[in-house]
């Protein structure tokens, strides 16, 4: 299988989950990512555990698959050489240092741009590139609080709660992705250097697009909605004889359909439920109703019944029995590959297909200066210069 972006070399500047994500996503399409990463500690992720897998992070192992470990300090006479030699051999640059620092390095746009003419520039950063608070340091917890997220997440009345994975970093990644793919495009086309800038703000605020959009037009402040959404009814999770059950009866007919699945036509045609929006000003009543029918069944009676009608629903899965559903195997996403320390290693693949084809785990999550030596061979060091800069600490 040939990826889309084999032959294209990342120097990558980040660590934590944001600019990682960006770059693992870069390395699945096939780009050779260096990893460019301090001595002695490496990125701040490879310490976020528990959960461990074996000796290793699990929350790194997540973020950093197809690529090389480069342990480097950049601080020490000859590192910051090593790291503008490989900005200058790269075709993309990541960094996600605090604001102000790599220009403290000398490798702002400007600068790696004169490095580096035909190079693509991305800074993964908190707020952006302006505004006053573009100075700041931020992580995703403080972007779902403070770009409005977990405003309307979780249920009315208890305590604010965040979405629980990193959806603003990973998120943050994903845009920062596909503006470097943009520009590598926009670069062939011009010759001359690119700058992106992805901001974790500015991805939060994108997650609450229709609730800002909402309230615009009609001046009401979003709220939460535990499992459902303010704009469509029926569409949440509803009781079960053991459970719970997600139900999502997105139309007039799908409504229909449910109601005398559930063996309640009566409920089809009553007129506070006519259509969408006279179900969302009966919710209260129209959860209730619906309610005392679903908690006479079993979960799985329930999503066999609603399943024939054809009307959308799913079990609310825990994370062990989503890895176990045969959809998930069917899929292709667990991906696995030889790993010299975990033999029994998979990963979450990139969800995407090329031609029918999920790209393959190339590298696994690499050890702290893995890559090191070779990286610096590439860069044009000779063995003898790689031994003095090992004994010196400038690289591990």
């Amino acid at each position: 299988m040939t990826l889309p972006l084999e032959g294209v070399v990342v120097a990558d500047l980040t660590q934590n989950v944001a600019g990682p994500f960006c770059t693992q996503i870069l390395g699945d399409m096939g780009a050779a990512v260096i990893k460019v990463e301090r001595p002695g500690r490496g990125d701040d992720a490879r310490a976020w555990a528990p959960p461990f897998w074996g000796a290793e992070s699990a929350a790194f192992m997540a973020m950093n698959r197809n690529k090389k470990s480069l342990a480097l300090d950049v601080k020490r006479e000859g590192g910051l050489e090593v790291l503008k030699r490989l900005v200058a051999r790269a075709e993309v640059f990541v960094q996600s240092l605090r604001a102000g620092a790599v220009a403290e390095l000398g490798l702002d746009f400007a600068a790696a741009a004169a490095l580096n003419p035909r190079l693509v520039y991305c800074s993964v950063t908190a707020y952006g590139a302006r505004g006053p608070l573009a100075d700041r340091p931020g992580y995703d917890p403080l972007m779902q609080a403070y770009g409005g997220l977990m405003s309307v997440n979780g249920h009315p009345g208890q305590e604010p709660a965040r979405v629980g994975t990193s959806i603003v970093d990973m998120g943050t990644g994903m845009w920062a992705a596909l503006g470097i793919v943009a520009a590598l495009r926009q670069r062939d086309a011009t010759g001359r250097a690119v700058e992106v800038t992805a901001a974790l703000f500015e991805t939060a605020l994108m997650w609450v697009s229709y609730h800002a959009m909402g309230y615009l037009g009609s001046g009401e402040v979003p709220q939460p909605q535990g499992s459902g959404t303010a704009m469509i009814a029926p569409y949440q999770a509803f009781p079960t004889a053991d459970g719970y059950a997600m139900i999502a009866a997105g139309s007039d007919a799908l409504y229909g359909r449910l109601a005398r699945a559930l063996g309640a036509p009566g409920l089809a045609d009553d007129p506070r439920f006519a259509d969408n929006p006279s179900r969302v000003r009966h919710r209260a009543a129209l959860v209730e109703a619906l309610a005392a029918r679903t908690r006479e069944l079993k979960t799985v009676e329930l999503l066999e019944r609603l399943r024939a009608a054809g009307v959308p629903s799913a079990p609310i899965l825990t994370v062990d029995a989503v890895l176990e559903e045969p959809q998930t195997r069917a899929s292709g996403m667990l991906v696995a590959a030889p790993h010299p320390r975990l033999p029994d290693y998979r990963s979450i693949g990139l969800p995407i297909l090329w031609d029918g084809a999920r790209p393959e785990v190339r590298r696994v999550p690499p050890r702290l200066g893995e890559h090191s030596a070779d990286v610096l061979t590439w860069l044009g060091y000779t063995l003898d210069d790689i031994r003095a800069l090992r004994a010196k600490g400038v690289i591990e």
